[in-house]
């Protein structure tokens, strides 16, 4: 059977993630070893103690997902699972899916999202920047509320997450001004996201402009396994092109329908989640509950999944 490994970004992280896998498979620990070397501080004592606080800000958030995604990938090659033909990552998940394609280097991707949460968090004052997700609408009345809504201000859809749920960010004002348009439209709920960088949205302008700077100067090998990218949902074939995917993504939309939905035109009948938490998995089953879609983040999903997967390719 065709399927997809992908990769969940900021919002999956959690104090104690993949303790359990850890217990089990030394990948996982090898992994937050070798990130936390490049970065010069105990990434594996963060995830797993905390303080939630410093793990929630961007800059620590996106290493420690990073490392987490490459971990359960690592933990499934060892495993002897079978190769992917396409991978995506939401978000950040993309340069988790672009370490596990072999485009990027493992200990260069960790300083890289490190520097990137830190451009996005100087991009827009703390605090005057906010996100929501609006529930119950289609992507149009999204796009009407947030007209709306801005007034002289930024705020628009940025996560495309499944039919019925969209993220908007931008100013805090006008996402709380949007907040009570969509609930006036008939949104089912619109609440704030506890986040203070406004992501995906024309405030991280600067954040771009930095992110192609630094990029400039990354090695970028074509992937073994084709990548979707959240920015065009198209698969890049030179090392110019993920760059520019790379800093597009900043600050335009995640399409994550369209990706998901981009991979079922190319043949893929399940998708395998790679990190702790399922949060793609339950978006995966409102884009199209038809598809399978595996969670991979302890012991017990891993062999779920491998069974899974072995026994839909025996039944070919």
């Amino acid at each position: 059977m065709s399927f997809a490994m992908i990769f969940p970004g900021q919002g999956a992280q959690s104090v104690g993630m993949l303790k359990q896998l850890a217990e089990t498979y030394p990948e996982v620990r090898d992994s937050f070893t070798e990130a936390s070397d490049a970065l010069g501080a105990d990434l594996w004592k963060l995830s797993q103690e905390g303080p939630e606080e410093q793990l929630n800000r961007t800059e620590w958030t996106q290493p420690a997902l990073l490392t987490a995604g490459v971990a359960v990938w690592r933990v499934w090659q060892g495993r002897g699972g079978p190769q992917p033909d396409l991978m995506a990552g939401h978000s950040l998940g993309e340069y988790a899916a672009l370490v596990a394609a072999g485009s990027l280097a493992f200990d260069e991707a960790v300083k890289l999202v490190q520097f990137r949460g830190q451009a996005m968090q100087e991009a827009v004052p703390e605090g005057s920047g906010a996100m929501a997700a609006i529930l119950g609408l289609d992507d149009d009345q999204v796009a009407e509320v947030c007209g709306k809504a801005a007034d002289e201000e930024v705020v628009e859809p940025v996560n495309f997450n499944s039919p019925g749920q969209v993220v908007i960010a931008g100013h805090k004002g006008a996402v709380e001004r949007a907040i009570a348009e969509a609930k006036a439209a008939g949104a089912k709920r619109a609440m704030p996201l506890p986040v203070s960088v406004p992501s995906h949205c024309r405030l991280m302008g600067s954040a771009a402009e930095a992110m192609a700077k630094r990029l400039a100067d990354v090695a970028i090998e074509m992937p073994a396994v084709p990548v979707i990218h959240n920015f065009n949902v198209e698969v890049e074939h030179n090392a110019s092109g993920i760059r520019d995917a790379l800093v597009a993504q900043l600050n335009h939309p995640v399409r994550w329908v369209e990706t998901i939905e981009a991979m079922q035109e190319r043949g893929i009948q399940a998708v395998v989640e790679a990190g702790p938490g399922k949060v793609l998995c339950g978006l995966n089953r409102r884009i199209d509950r038809r598809m399978p879609a595996h969670p991979v983040m302890d012991p017990e999903s891993l062999d779920k999944a491998l069974e899974a997967l072995s026994g839909e390719n025996g039944s070919d």
